[in-house]
């Protein structure tokens, strides 16, 4: 089974962007409606109300026999709630019940990890709807169709492949416009690529954006820093404005459209950036570092606006679409070691430059940091039970070995012939 999911810009009228953003309200109020009876029964069980005084002058307690808030519970009272409350009639019942839906996907969350609990929406945090079955096509030519909601114009620019069926939609609002996510879905089934052709290791990091062990540098990019002067002159005007008013709403939508264009062009720059990686190689190794732990360090703010992880993300995207093998090496002491003997040679932060005391092999960190990581992709591969098959890794196919292609940059001419060809 195949998955993918295509993004869309519609166009909806004036009469449908009201509908949309009524919709978007009314289930914000169902959401946090569904997070209250949560707390509530959350807050009412926690100590024994013989014994805490607060639970009973401030806490709402729920009686003792009252079950828990799950999600059929809350989504079987929705019926009951429309009769209450008539505006719940105008948005599709489906759209609802996926509104509680996600509240109970946060609170899974929250039970796995221990922390994050979910928290209540103010208005208009709440940016996106889904639509999550559809019986027929909803795409009609130019326009799709959507529940209660009639035919909006949308730019399908992209074409839905032949033997695909929509399973959902999910329409966003952002402050260029509207979107819509297509999930579809086919019973075709796409191999995983192997490794093949030539193996390159990516390195990433804020000085440069990333380093291959071929020795391409792609500068850094700081999309964030580049327009923030913008970005600072909007919010300024904004925080001058009387919240709720007119013109604070135009001035906040300036602010996100400024957001947007920022992470657009970011979005733009990476996967251009992951289709010129898979044009360099067959195969690529990456680290598996947790970006959000670098997030946390001094140099927080400029890890965030690279999205490594994004990237990350994106390159597996477009790796799995062109046949591309990716995967990932322990990314510990790959900068702290000598791609060439593989001894330690300890850096500091500030230490650009890679000079081997034992093999006088020198390289731009970044450069032997990539090297050391295709190096342990070999490794990796070659453990797995992959090296004596008969891919595209093989020494008959690729030409020599990744450690003797470094090894002779460090070596004079005369000593090349004797070197064994030893990993």
């Amino acid at each position: 089974m195949l998955n993918l999911n295509y993004t869309y810009r519609i166009y909806p009228d004036a009469e449908q962007v009201e509908s949309l953003n009524e919709w978007l309200e009314t289930c914000r109020g169902v959401y946090n409606y569904a997070l209250r009876e949560l707390k509530d029964w959350i807050a009412s069980r926690k100590c024994p109300v013989d014994r805490c005084r607060c639970s009973k002058e401030s806490e709402y307690i729920m009686p003792a026999d009252y079950p828990f808030p799950g999600y059929q519970q809350q989504q079987n009272n929705l019926p009951k709630a429309k009769k209450v409350y008539p505006r719940l009639k105008s948005v599709p019942s489906q759209v609802l019940q996926t509104t509680i839906r996600r509240l109970h996907d946060a609170w899974d969350f929250f039970r796995e990890r221990g922390y994050g609990f979910p928290r209540f929406k103010k208005y208009g945090q709440m940016k996106s709807i889904l639509f999550p079955q559809f019986k027929v096509n909803p795409i009609t030519g130019w326009q799709i169709k959507l529940p209660k909601l009639g035919k909006v114009q949308i730019n399908l620019h992209r074409p839905i492949p032949d033997g695909f069926v929509v399973k959902q939609v999910r329409v966003i609002k952002k402050a260029v416009g509207w979107f819509v996510v297509i999930s579809i879905c086919s019973d075709i089934s796409i191999p995983d690529a192997v490794p093949h052709g030539h193996f390159i290791g990516v390195d990433v990091g804020l000085n440069s954006y990333l380093a291959t062990s071929d020795g391409f540098v792609e500068p850094g990019r700081k999309f964030f820093k580049d327009m923030h002067r913008r970005l600072k002159v909007l919010q300024r005007r904004l925080s001058k404005k009387n919240k709720r008013s007119k013109n604070y709403e135009k001035a906040r939508r300036k602010v996100e459209k400024q957001h947007n264009h920022i992470a657009f062009k970011r979005k733009d720059y990476q996967y251009k950036l992951a289709h010129k990686l898979c044009d360099m190689a067959g195969t690529i190794f990456l680290e598996d570092i947790d970006f959000r732990t670098m997030a946390k360090g001094f140099l927080g703010k400029h890890t965030i606006d690279a999205a490594f992880g994004q990237f990350r993300d994106i390159l597996y995207y477009v790796g799995r679409q062109r046949g591309v093998y990716i995967a990932e090496v322990d990314h510990r002491g790959t900068s702290q070691t000598c791609p060439n003997c593989r001894i330690e040679v300890t850096k500091e932060l500030s230490d650009r430059w890679h000079s081997c005391p034992e093999c006088k092999y020198e390289v731009d960190r970044d450069i032997a940091s990539a090297q050391e990581i295709c190096n342990r992709g070999y490794e990796q591969l070659s453990t797995q039970g992959l090296w004596g098959k008969e891919i595209g890794c093989q020494v008959g196919l690729s030409g020599a070995f990744c450690l003797d292609k470094w090894r002779r940059a460090a070596m004079s001419n005369s000593d090349v012939g004797s070197l064994h060809r030893n990993l």
